[in-house]
């Protein structure tokens, strides 16, 4: 680990005693973090919303954020996500407001600090590894066709309605998909 203040619970640095208790999927997990320095979770597409993808793993062997994206194809989300997190890997500081370019179709994402009042809604898993919050997550945002991200009013609406804006408390976020469950 990093100089970083978070400060790592997980299941692999504490002995909870219950790892007997774990199912195929937190195993799956714990192997992958183990093997390859994280995992990628994918809940893909479904009548409920759009699909999305999100690390375990990074802040435990590299300190770095954890990564999250929505409305793309989880395959090509967990590609990805798997690029960008191979930055910290060699080094790199993955922080709120940063732009990378090259990662989508040749585009540039931004990543935006995840409100931790979202955590129990997306990344039950997470939670799972490493107990309880906070541990960092970043939103990998993408643009539209004409490289408008969407939180900007010019952004087509399907990109609008695809990602949520998960750095704005739940309270704040625009009604729509991402809010309808909560």
């Amino acid at each position: 680990m990093t100089d970083d203040p978070f400060q790592c619970r997980c299941v692999l640095c504490h002995d909870y005693g219950d790892r007997a208790e774990a199912d195929r999927a937190d195993l799956t997990i714990i192997e992958h973090v183990q093997q390859h320095g994280w995992h990628v979770v994918m809940v893909p597409e479904d009548e409920i919303g759009p699909g999305f993808a999100y690390t375990i793993g990074l802040a435990h062997t590299h300190g770095a954020p954890e990564l999250a994206m929505f409305g793309l194809d989880v395959h090509a989300m967990h590609r990805l996500l798997n690029r960008l997190g191979e930055k910290p890997a060699t080094g790199a500081v993955l922080a709120d407001g940063q732009r990378h370019s090259g990662v989508a179709d040749g585009r540039h994402v931004v990543l935006r600090q995840v409100d931790l009042r979202w955590y129990r809604t997306f990344f039950g898993r997470a939670i799972n590894f490493y107990r309880r919050p906070p541990f960092p997550v970043l939103q990998v945002a993408w643009p539209d066709q004409d490289d408008r991200f969407h939180w900007e009013g010019q952004a087509e609406e399907r990109y609008r309605e695809s990602q949520p804006q998960l750095w704005l408390p739940p309270s704040e976020h625009p009604v729509g998909i991402w809010t309808t469950e909560l």
